[in-house]
Protein backbone atom coordinates (compact mmCIF):
# COMPACT_ATOMS: atom_id res chain seq x y z
CA UNK A 1 0.00 0.00 0.00
CA UNK A 2 2.91 2.18 0.71
CA UNK A 3 4.60 1.91 -2.60
CA UNK A 4 1.52 2.02 -4.25
CA UNK A 5 0.75 5.51 -2.67
CA UNK A 6 4.23 6.79 -3.15
CA UNK A 7 3.98 7.46 -6.58
CA UNK A 8 0.87 9.27 -6.98
CA UNK A 9 1.56 11.28 -3.62
CA UNK A 10 4.63 12.39 -5.63
CA UNK A 11 2.85 13.55 -8.44
CA UNK A 12 0.13 16.06 -6.05
CA UNK A 13 3.03 16.80 -4.19
CA UNK A 14 5.09 17.88 -7.17
CA UNK A 15 1.96 19.31 -8.48
CA UNK A 16 1.17 21.47 -5.88
CA UNK A 17 4.23 22.68 -4.51
CA UNK A 18 4.45 24.76 -8.20
CA UNK A 19 1.36 25.93 -7.45
CA UNK A 20 2.06 27.27 -3.64
CA UNK A 21 5.11 28.60 -4.96
CA UNK A 22 3.87 30.75 -7.83
CA UNK A 23 0.84 31.83 -4.99
CA UNK A 24 3.79 32.96 -2.63
CA UNK A 25 5.89 34.77 -5.20
CA UNK A 26 3.06 37.67 -5.65
CA UNK A 27 2.02 38.28 -1.72
CA UNK A 28 5.02 40.63 -0.89
CA UNK A 29 4.08 43.23 -3.73
CA UNK A 30 0.24 43.38 -3.33
CA UNK A 31 0.11 46.16 -1.25
CA UNK A 32 2.62 48.43 -3.01
CA UNK A 33 0.66 47.50 -6.34
CA UNK A 34 -2.81 48.45 -4.56
CA UNK A 35 -0.77 51.60 -3.20
CA UNK A 36 -0.10 52.55 -6.75
CA UNK A 37 -3.38 52.02 -8.32
CA UNK A 38 -5.14 53.74 -5.46
CA UNK A 39 -2.63 56.31 -5.01
CA UNK A 40 -2.66 56.26 -1.45
CA UNK A 41 -0.87 54.53 1.92
CA UNK A 42 -0.18 51.11 3.55
CA UNK A 43 -3.20 52.01 6.02
CA UNK A 44 -5.80 52.84 2.74
CA UNK A 45 -4.35 49.63 0.90
CA UNK A 46 -5.11 47.12 3.72
CA UNK A 47 -8.84 48.02 2.79
CA UNK A 48 -8.48 47.38 -0.64
CA UNK A 49 -6.73 43.81 -0.20
CA UNK A 50 -9.89 42.84 2.43
CA UNK A 51 -11.89 43.60 -0.28
CA UNK A 52 -10.26 41.71 -3.06
CA UNK A 53 -9.86 38.75 -0.86
CA UNK A 54 -13.61 38.90 0.02
CA UNK A 55 -14.69 39.08 -3.53
CA UNK A 56 -12.09 36.52 -4.34
CA UNK A 57 -13.75 34.10 -1.09
CA UNK A 58 -17.43 35.40 -2.12
CA UNK A 59 -17.46 34.01 -5.44
CA UNK A 60 -15.78 30.66 -4.35
CA UNK A 61 -18.16 30.16 -1.80
CA UNK A 62 -20.54 29.18 -4.51
CA UNK A 63 -18.41 27.41 -7.03
CA UNK A 64 -16.60 25.13 -4.58
CA UNK A 65 -19.36 23.03 -3.49
CA UNK A 66 -19.72 22.70 -7.60
CA UNK A 67 -16.57 21.79 -8.62
CA UNK A 68 -16.12 19.69 -5.39
CA UNK A 69 -19.15 17.58 -6.93
CA UNK A 70 -17.63 17.60 -10.20
CA UNK A 71 -14.73 16.07 -9.45
CA UNK A 72 -17.00 13.37 -7.51
CA UNK A 73 -18.28 12.69 -11.12
CA UNK A 74 -15.68 13.19 -13.75
CA UNK A 75 -12.62 12.95 -11.11
CA UNK A 76 -10.21 15.08 -9.60
CA UNK A 77 -7.74 16.20 -12.29
CA UNK A 78 -9.99 17.94 -14.85
CA UNK A 79 -10.86 20.00 -11.49
CA UNK A 80 -6.90 20.53 -10.80
CA UNK A 81 -6.30 21.35 -14.20
CA UNK A 82 -8.94 23.76 -14.59
CA UNK A 83 -7.60 25.55 -11.54
CA UNK A 84 -3.73 25.82 -12.58
CA UNK A 85 -5.22 27.59 -15.77
CA UNK A 86 -7.82 29.96 -13.79
CA UNK A 87 -4.69 30.80 -11.59
CA UNK A 88 -2.26 31.57 -14.42
CA UNK A 89 -5.11 33.92 -15.88
CA UNK A 90 -5.58 35.70 -12.45
CA UNK A 91 -1.57 36.53 -11.82
CA UNK A 92 -2.02 38.10 -15.94
CA UNK A 93 -4.75 40.04 -15.47
CA UNK A 94 -2.88 41.50 -12.00
CA UNK A 95 0.38 42.17 -13.93
CA UNK A 96 -1.12 44.35 -16.67
CA UNK A 97 -4.18 46.09 -14.34
CA UNK A 98 -4.19 49.49 -15.64
CA UNK A 99 -6.58 50.26 -12.60
CA UNK A 100 -8.12 48.42 -9.20
CA UNK A 101 -10.76 47.20 -10.89
CA UNK A 102 -8.49 44.84 -12.88
CA UNK A 103 -7.61 43.28 -9.63
CA UNK A 104 -11.21 42.31 -8.78
CA UNK A 105 -11.79 40.80 -12.37
CA UNK A 106 -8.76 38.44 -11.87
CA UNK A 107 -9.51 37.67 -8.38
CA UNK A 108 -13.07 36.73 -9.52
CA UNK A 109 -11.93 34.66 -11.90
CA UNK A 110 -9.13 32.87 -9.60
CA UNK A 111 -12.66 32.88 -7.47
CA UNK A 112 -14.36 30.35 -10.23
CA UNK A 113 -11.39 28.18 -10.87
CA UNK A 114 -9.79 28.18 -7.99
CA UNK A 115 -10.49 24.58 -6.23
CA UNK A 116 -6.89 23.38 -6.03
CA UNK A 117 -7.13 22.76 -2.39
CA UNK A 118 -10.88 20.75 -2.68
CA UNK A 119 -9.40 18.69 -5.48
CA UNK A 120 -5.88 18.02 -4.17
CA UNK A 121 -7.60 16.98 -0.38
CA UNK A 122 -10.37 14.63 -2.40
CA UNK A 123 -7.01 13.07 -4.44
CA UNK A 124 -5.40 12.24 -0.81
CA UNK A 125 -8.54 11.12 0.55
CA UNK A 126 -8.51 8.68 -2.68
CA UNK A 127 -5.17 7.34 -2.53
CA UNK A 128 -4.89 7.15 1.49
CA UNK A 129 -5.96 4.36 4.09
CA UNK A 130 -7.57 5.62 6.80
CA UNK A 131 -4.98 5.28 9.69
CA UNK A 132 -2.85 7.51 7.23
CA UNK A 133 -5.46 9.96 5.70
CA UNK A 134 -4.05 13.24 8.34
CA UNK A 135 -0.56 12.41 7.74
CA UNK A 136 -0.93 12.68 3.93
CA UNK A 137 -2.64 15.22 4.40
CA UNK A 138 0.03 16.79 5.32
CA UNK A 139 1.65 17.25 1.85
CA UNK A 140 -0.95 19.92 1.56
CA UNK A 141 1.10 21.70 4.24
CA UNK A 142 4.62 21.02 3.12
CA UNK A 143 3.75 21.91 0.11
CA UNK A 144 2.58 24.97 1.14
CA UNK A 145 5.52 25.57 4.05
CA UNK A 146 7.94 24.93 0.61
CA UNK A 147 5.96 26.91 -1.95
CA UNK A 148 6.63 29.83 0.89
CA UNK A 149 10.38 29.21 1.66
CA UNK A 150 11.03 29.67 -1.71
CA UNK A 151 8.14 32.10 -3.33
CA UNK A 152 7.98 34.99 -1.34
CA UNK A 153 11.40 35.12 -1.07
CA UNK A 154 11.95 35.32 -4.82
CA UNK A 155 8.48 37.55 -5.22
CA UNK A 156 10.61 40.06 -3.02
CA UNK A 157 13.77 39.87 -4.92
CA UNK A 158 12.20 39.82 -8.39
CA UNK A 159 9.80 43.02 -7.18
CA UNK A 160 13.53 44.83 -5.98
CA UNK A 161 14.95 44.56 -9.09
CA UNK A 162 12.41 44.79 -12.02
CA UNK A 163 9.55 46.31 -10.03
CA UNK A 164 6.06 45.47 -8.48
CA UNK A 165 4.68 43.98 -11.49
CA UNK A 166 7.08 41.39 -12.51
CA UNK A 167 6.31 38.99 -9.56
CA UNK A 168 2.90 38.38 -11.26
CA UNK A 169 4.51 37.45 -14.60
CA UNK A 170 6.72 35.37 -13.11
CA UNK A 171 3.82 33.33 -11.05
CA UNK A 172 1.74 33.39 -14.11
CA UNK A 173 4.45 31.44 -15.75
CA UNK A 174 4.90 28.92 -13.10
CA UNK A 175 1.08 28.49 -12.73
CA UNK A 176 1.16 27.49 -16.27
CA UNK A 177 3.69 25.06 -16.41
CA UNK A 178 2.26 23.90 -13.45
CA UNK A 179 -1.05 23.49 -16.07
CA UNK A 180 1.20 21.37 -18.43
CA UNK A 181 2.88 19.31 -15.99
CA UNK A 182 -0.52 18.55 -14.62
CA UNK A 183 -1.82 17.71 -18.16
CA UNK A 184 1.36 15.32 -19.02
CA UNK A 185 2.14 13.94 -15.94
CA UNK A 186 -0.74 14.15 -12.98
CA UNK A 187 -2.60 10.87 -13.00
CA UNK A 188 -6.15 10.24 -12.13
CA UNK A 189 -6.91 9.29 -8.41
CA UNK A 190 -10.42 8.72 -8.37
CA UNK A 191 -11.88 4.78 -9.39
CA UNK A 192 -14.93 4.33 -11.82
CA UNK A 193 -16.81 2.58 -8.69
CA UNK A 194 -16.02 5.56 -6.47
CA UNK A 195 -17.60 8.14 -8.65
CA UNK A 196 -21.62 8.84 -8.18
CA UNK A 197 -23.94 11.46 -9.80
CA UNK A 198 -23.64 15.45 -10.18
CA UNK A 199 -26.78 16.69 -8.28
CA UNK A 200 -27.44 20.38 -7.97
CA UNK A 201 -29.15 20.11 -4.56
CA UNK A 202 -25.69 19.16 -3.41
CA UNK A 203 -23.90 20.85 -5.37
CA UNK A 204 -24.23 24.23 -4.06
CA UNK A 205 -22.86 25.98 -0.78
CA UNK A 206 -25.87 25.62 1.28
CA UNK A 207 -26.75 22.25 0.15
CA UNK A 208 -22.96 20.76 0.56
CA UNK A 209 -23.50 21.94 4.26
CA UNK A 210 -26.68 20.61 5.05
CA UNK A 211 -25.32 17.00 3.77
CA UNK A 212 -22.98 17.26 6.39
CA UNK A 213 -25.64 17.28 8.80
CA UNK A 214 -25.82 13.78 8.72
CA UNK A 215 -22.00 13.46 9.76
CA UNK A 216 -22.77 14.54 13.44
CA UNK A 217 -19.16 14.27 14.36
CA UNK A 218 -18.28 17.22 11.42
CA UNK A 219 -21.37 19.14 11.27
CA UNK A 220 -21.00 20.02 15.73
CA UNK A 221 -17.44 21.24 14.50
CA UNK A 222 -18.36 23.84 11.97
CA UNK A 223 -18.87 26.54 14.86
CA UNK A 224 -15.22 25.91 15.89
CA UNK A 225 -13.70 25.50 12.45
CA UNK A 226 -15.53 28.97 11.14
CA UNK A 227 -13.53 30.79 14.53
CA UNK A 228 -10.32 29.40 13.20
CA UNK A 229 -10.59 30.36 9.85
CA UNK A 230 -11.53 34.05 10.67
CA UNK A 231 -9.07 34.43 12.96
CA UNK A 232 -6.10 33.09 11.10
CA UNK A 233 -7.10 36.41 8.85
CA UNK A 234 -5.05 38.92 11.51
CA UNK A 235 -2.06 36.85 9.69
CA UNK A 236 -3.27 35.69 6.32
CA UNK A 237 -4.76 38.76 5.37
CA UNK A 238 -3.08 41.97 7.41
CA UNK A 239 0.66 40.58 7.90
CA UNK A 240 1.91 42.27 4.91
CA UNK A 241 0.15 45.50 6.18
CA UNK A 242 1.23 45.19 9.48
CA UNK A 243 4.46 44.51 8.97
CA UNK A 244 4.80 47.55 6.30
CA UNK A 245 3.64 49.83 8.63
CA UNK A 246 5.00 48.73 12.07
CA UNK A 247 8.40 47.99 11.11
CA UNK A 248 8.76 50.20 7.35
CA UNK A 249 9.18 46.73 6.34
CA UNK A 250 9.88 46.67 2.18
CA UNK A 251 8.97 44.00 -0.05
CA UNK A 252 12.33 42.03 0.13
CA UNK A 253 12.20 41.69 4.04
CA UNK A 254 8.17 40.90 3.99
CA UNK A 255 9.34 38.43 1.11
CA UNK A 256 12.36 36.91 3.53
CA UNK A 257 9.74 36.76 6.58
CA UNK A 258 7.48 34.34 4.81
CA UNK A 259 9.90 32.21 3.33
CA UNK A 260 10.84 31.69 7.08
CA UNK A 261 7.09 30.93 7.69
CA UNK A 262 7.26 28.68 4.76
CA UNK A 263 10.46 26.76 6.70
CA UNK A 264 8.89 26.78 9.91
CA UNK A 265 5.84 25.22 8.34
CA UNK A 266 7.47 22.62 6.26
CA UNK A 267 9.53 21.48 9.34
CA UNK A 268 6.30 21.08 11.60
CA UNK A 269 4.30 19.10 8.50
CA UNK A 270 7.24 17.26 7.27
CA UNK A 271 8.97 16.28 10.42
CA UNK A 272 6.64 17.21 13.72
CA UNK A 273 3.09 15.82 12.55
CA UNK A 274 4.62 12.20 11.83
CA UNK A 275 6.13 12.01 15.35
CA UNK A 276 3.16 13.87 17.40
CA UNK A 277 0.12 12.06 15.56
CA UNK A 278 0.87 8.79 16.85
CA UNK A 279 1.22 9.84 20.19
CA UNK A 280 -1.69 12.40 20.78
CA UNK A 281 -4.22 11.31 18.57
CA UNK A 282 -6.40 13.20 15.97
CA UNK A 283 -8.54 15.03 18.54
CA UNK A 284 -5.89 15.75 21.11
CA UNK A 285 -3.84 17.30 19.03
CA UNK A 286 -6.56 19.51 17.34
CA UNK A 287 -6.70 20.74 21.01
CA UNK A 288 -2.89 21.50 21.11
CA UNK A 289 -2.91 23.03 18.18
CA UNK A 290 -5.57 25.90 18.79
CA UNK A 291 -4.18 26.57 22.08
CA UNK A 292 -0.57 27.11 20.52
CA UNK A 293 -2.72 28.99 18.01
CA UNK A 294 -4.52 31.18 20.38
CA UNK A 295 -1.01 31.73 22.53
CA UNK A 296 0.88 32.54 19.43
CA UNK A 297 -1.85 35.32 18.57
CA UNK A 298 -1.39 37.03 22.00
CA UNK A 299 2.28 36.97 21.49
CA UNK A 300 1.79 38.41 18.12
CA UNK A 301 0.28 41.52 19.78
CA UNK A 302 2.43 42.04 22.01
CA UNK A 303 5.90 42.66 19.80
CA UNK A 304 7.55 45.60 19.16
CA UNK A 305 10.51 45.23 17.33
CA UNK A 306 10.71 42.98 13.27
CA UNK A 307 12.75 40.64 15.17
CA UNK A 308 9.94 39.16 17.38
CA UNK A 309 7.93 38.46 14.68
CA UNK A 310 9.83 35.89 13.66
CA UNK A 311 10.26 34.33 17.08
CA UNK A 312 6.70 34.29 17.58
CA UNK A 313 6.41 32.81 13.83
CA UNK A 314 8.43 29.99 15.14
CA UNK A 315 5.68 29.29 17.93
CA UNK A 316 2.96 29.99 15.69
CA UNK A 317 4.07 27.28 12.71
CA UNK A 318 3.78 24.40 15.63
CA UNK A 319 -0.62 25.02 15.77
CA UNK A 320 -0.01 23.70 12.01
CA UNK A 321 -0.67 20.36 13.74
CA UNK A 322 -4.33 21.30 14.13
CA UNK A 323 -5.37 21.23 10.07
CA UNK A 324 -4.20 18.14 9.69
CA UNK A 325 -5.89 16.47 12.30
CA UNK A 326 -9.08 18.21 11.82
CA UNK A 327 -9.17 16.99 7.94
CA UNK A 328 -8.49 13.31 9.44
CA UNK A 329 -11.19 13.78 12.03
CA UNK A 330 -13.73 14.46 9.28
CA UNK A 331 -12.36 12.63 6.29
CA UNK A 332 -12.80 9.11 8.42
CA UNK A 333 -15.97 9.82 8.55
CA UNK A 334 -17.28 10.20 4.71
CA UNK A 335 -17.13 7.13 2.55
CA UNK A 336 -14.55 7.12 -0.91
CA UNK A 337 -17.71 8.26 -3.47
CA UNK A 338 -18.19 11.30 -0.98
CA UNK A 339 -14.63 12.87 -0.20
CA UNK A 340 -15.14 15.25 -2.97
CA UNK A 341 -18.21 16.51 -1.84
CA UNK A 342 -16.92 16.65 1.65
CA UNK A 343 -13.42 18.68 0.45
CA UNK A 344 -15.88 21.44 -1.34
CA UNK A 345 -18.15 21.59 1.68
CA UNK A 346 -15.28 22.45 3.68
CA UNK A 347 -13.84 24.82 1.11
CA UNK A 348 -17.09 26.72 0.92
CA UNK A 349 -16.67 26.80 4.91
CA UNK A 350 -13.21 28.24 4.53
CA UNK A 351 -14.49 30.62 2.08
CA UNK A 352 -17.47 31.62 3.94
CA UNK A 353 -14.69 32.70 7.19
CA UNK A 354 -12.81 34.04 4.24
CA UNK A 355 -15.91 36.10 3.15
CA UNK A 356 -15.63 37.56 6.69
CA UNK A 357 -12.65 37.25 7.78
CA UNK A 358 -10.68 39.44 5.59
CA UNK A 359 -13.21 42.45 5.90
CA UNK A 360 -13.30 42.03 10.00
CA UNK A 361 -9.20 42.50 9.97
CA UNK A 362 -8.25 44.77 7.51
CA UNK A 363 -11.13 46.63 8.73
CA UNK A 364 -10.20 47.09 11.99
CA UNK A 365 -6.35 47.51 10.83
CA UNK A 366 -7.55 50.72 9.41
CA UNK A 367 -9.88 51.96 11.65
CA UNK A 368 -6.74 51.48 14.03
CA UNK A 369 -3.86 53.24 12.25
CA UNK A 370 -6.14 55.97 9.83
CA UNK A 371 -5.25 59.37 10.39
CA UNK A 372 -6.93 60.53 12.99
CA UNK A 373 -8.15 57.99 14.12
CA UNK A 374 -9.39 57.51 18.41
CA UNK A 375 -7.70 54.20 18.97
CA UNK A 376 -4.09 53.94 17.36
CA UNK A 377 -3.66 50.50 17.83
CA UNK A 378 -2.07 48.77 14.94
CA UNK A 379 -2.24 44.74 16.76
CA UNK A 380 -5.63 44.55 17.74
CA UNK A 381 -6.37 41.56 14.87
CA UNK A 382 -4.24 39.99 16.90
CA UNK A 383 -5.92 40.22 20.11
CA UNK A 384 -8.92 39.26 18.24
CA UNK A 385 -7.99 36.36 16.91
CA UNK A 386 -6.56 35.14 19.92
CA UNK A 387 -10.05 35.29 21.53
CA UNK A 388 -11.57 33.91 18.47
CA UNK A 389 -9.15 31.08 18.66
CA UNK A 390 -9.64 30.00 22.38
CA UNK A 391 -13.56 30.20 22.35
CA UNK A 392 -13.28 27.77 19.06
CA UNK A 393 -10.86 24.90 21.39
CA UNK A 394 -13.85 25.49 24.19
CA UNK A 395 -16.19 24.68 21.21
CA UNK A 396 -14.30 21.78 20.11
CA UNK A 397 -13.59 20.16 23.33
CA UNK A 398 -17.60 20.08 23.64
CA UNK A 399 -17.99 19.03 20.51
CA UNK A 400 -15.53 15.92 20.64
CA UNK A 401 -16.69 15.18 24.60
CA UNK A 402 -20.83 14.95 23.39
CA UNK A 403 -20.21 13.35 19.80
CA UNK A 404 -17.77 10.46 20.09
CA UNK A 405 -16.92 7.28 21.30
CA UNK A 406 -13.34 8.40 22.37
CA UNK A 407 -11.64 5.33 22.19
CA UNK A 408 -11.66 3.95 18.63
CA UNK A 409 -11.24 7.57 17.47
CA UNK A 410 -9.10 9.53 19.34
CA UNK A 411 -5.93 7.40 19.41
CA UNK A 412 -4.19 6.82 15.83
CA UNK A 413 -2.14 3.76 15.40
CA UNK A 414 1.91 4.20 14.96
CA UNK A 415 2.61 4.95 11.63
CA UNK A 416 5.46 2.43 10.29
CA UNK A 417 9.07 4.77 9.64
CA UNK A 418 9.04 4.24 5.73
CA UNK A 419 5.09 5.87 5.53
CA UNK A 420 4.68 8.81 3.55
CA UNK A 421 3.34 11.45 5.75
CA UNK A 422 2.80 15.45 6.51
CA UNK A 423 -0.27 18.35 7.17
CA UNK A 424 -2.38 21.14 5.67
CA UNK A 425 -2.37 24.76 5.50
CA UNK A 426 -3.77 26.62 8.32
Amino acid sequence: MIRRQAGPLTFIFLTLLIDFIGFGIVIPVIPKLIEQLIQGNVSDASQYGGWLTFAYAFVQFFFAPILGGLSDKYGRRPVLLMSMFGMGVDYLFLAFAPSIVWLFVGRIILGITGASMTAASAYIADISTPEKRAQNFGLLGMAFGLGFILGPAIGGLVADAWGVRAPFLLAAGFSLVNWLYGYFILPESLKKENRRAFEWKRANPVGALIQIRKYKKIYSLLGAIALVFTAVHSIQSNWTFFTMYKFGWTEKMVGYSLSFSGLMLAIVQGGLIRAVLPKLGYHRAVYVGLLIYGLSFILFGMVTEGWMMFAVTAVYSMGGIFGPSLQGVMSNQVPPNEQGELQGAFTSLISLTNIIGPLVMTGLFHYCTKDGTPVHFPAAPFHLSALLTLTAAVLAIRSFRKSLPQKAESVIPAAAPEAVGEPQHV
